[in-house]
């Protein structure tokens, strides 16, 4: 195992984005995907694009799920709305998968590993995948017509088209020259490989072994994989594949990345825990006190020295310059030993994070802290021999105190104070069968550099 890289300043920003529009932006949007949506139907008339006769039996809906209870309720009502469409229109209904309860090893999320089992049991009597994640809201009768102009018999990979407007270190510097050349899918707004392109994927994937260490950001990694160093296939742009849903045409649109589930967590039973150290305490812990820190009503900073005009705690775990897994563990240690019992929630984040805590509090009423909930950004480390997901640290970690309680049961500790704390952690929480619980809302870098 080695750490992952962490590289400049970090900056996490564990909220949802507000999209800020005026009308004037909501009519230039819609405009534009009436344009591409018209020029799409020209296609079609032309006869570069046919209608295909496909019926929904043909395709095979994946729900990108996850194993918490919260995720995989939100899953099955997606499942119930597809096959109720699907009644409505007097058709026979499709499969519909749920990725979590697909296959038990630890890399079934990454999507590319379950394409053998795709291909061995669909190919025969199914046209295409359909992957979406559980927020996603389909349109049946639209995703039918859209799908109908790509000839099911040729290899497609379809969806909506992300490019990054500079590079950046999660896509490892790629198309550094030029980062908008290259488009990855949208999950949100749902995106296809036609059976052709999965048994093509499954061959090569039998052929040689993934050689990717870490998994960062999915829907990036599986374009490049389908690209195939330019001998492979590039995303196709479809419009009607869409999040916003600002046109009748759109075939998908996507909620709110923000659950609501009812009343939003006390203050009093979230207990947050700020990573520090000597050197930082001038000129870091005055921006969390000026900006967040007063949102929450449980904070302590943990330090390498005893500052009482902080204050700060000395956990008595000398600072490291990297991986900081002794102090961490030692964080766990003094919640579950020192709090009190009604104090469901540990967050732990570093001296350079922001968060908001208001939001959090919503998001935090979703979830169940009587369950082992490890909650963040997930990430992913030897995930195609037998390796194991985690939250990075950067992002903000959450933990409910059932999680602490297993994890602290059990004899997985850090095998030194600097190794990094959130791959030990992702280690042990693997080996105890607890599965790592993604939220969107959290970030290990900002994500402004991201357009449509």
């Amino acid at each position: 195992m080695r750490p992952h890289a962490r590289r400049g300043r970090r900056l996490a920003l564990p909220a949802l984005l507000s999209l800020l529009t005026c009308s004037l932006a909501f009519a230039l949007v819609s405009e534009d995907i009436k344009k591409e949506v018209k020029q799409s139907k020209n296609l079609e008339k032309s006869g570069i694009l046919k209608k295909n006769d496909i019926d929904l039996k043909e395709i095979v809906f994946v729900i990108q799920s996850q194993s918490n209870s919260f995720h995989a309720r939100k899953a099955e009502q997606l499942k119930k709305s597809v096959l109720k469409q699907a009644a409505d229109l007097t058709q026979e209904g499709p499969r519909v998968l749920l990725l979590h309860q697909l296959a038990q090893q630890e890399g079934a999320w990454t999507i590319l590993p379950l394409l053998p089992h795709f291909s061995v049991t669909y190919s025969r009597n199914s046209s295409w995948i359909f992957f979406c994640e559980e927020e996603t809201r389909i349109q049946i009768p639209e995703l039918l017509e859209t799908l109908r102009r790509y000839d099911p018999s040729k290899e497609w990979f379809l969806g909506k088209a992300l490019h990054d407007e500079e590079s950046t270190i999660i896509h490892h510097y790629a198309f550094s020259e030029n980062p908008t050349v290259f488009k990855y899918p949208d999950f949100a707004a749902g995106w296809a490989l036609s059976m052709p392109l999965v048994n093509k994927l499954t061959k090569r994937l039998k052929s040689e072994s993934l050689k990717s260490d870490f998994t960062i950001d999915l829907k990036h990694e599986i374009a490049l994989y389908i690209w195939d160093r330019g001998g492979g296939h590039p995303l196709t742009p479809v419009p009607e594949l869409c999040t916003d849903g600002v046109d009748a045409s759109c075939a998908t649109a996507f909620r709110s990345f923000l659950p609501l589930c009812g009343n939003p967590v006390k203050k009093e039973e979230i207990f947050v825990a700020v990573k520090t150290c000597k050197k930082f305490h001038g000129d870091r812990i005055p921006i969390v006190k000026q900006t967040w820190a007063g949102q929450a009503a449980l904070i302590e900073y943990y330090s390498d020295y005893a500052d009482g005009s902080i204050p700060t705690v000395d956990l008595g775990v000398p600072n490291t310059d990297r991986g900081h897994c002794g102090k961490t563990f030692a964080i766990l240690e003094r919640f579950l030993n020192h709090s009190h019992d009604r104090v469901a929630w540990l967050v732990i984040l570093d001296d350079d994070t922001l968060i908001s805590i208001s939001r959090l509090r919503h998001l935090l009423s979703c979830y169940d802290p009587r369950e082992p909930v490890f909650l963040g950004e997930r990430y992913g480390y030897g995930l195609g021999a037998g390796g194991y997901s985690y939250v990075t640290g950067g992002g903000g970690m959450v933990f409910s105190r059932e999680a602490i309680r297993r994890l602290l049961a059990s004899k997985c500790r850090c095998y030194s104070n600097d190794a990094p704390d959130d791959m030990v952690l992702g280690m042990c929480f693997s080996g105890l069968g607890i599965p790592v619980t993604h939220s969107p809302l959290f970030h290990q870098i900002p994500i402004t550099n991201i357009s449509y």
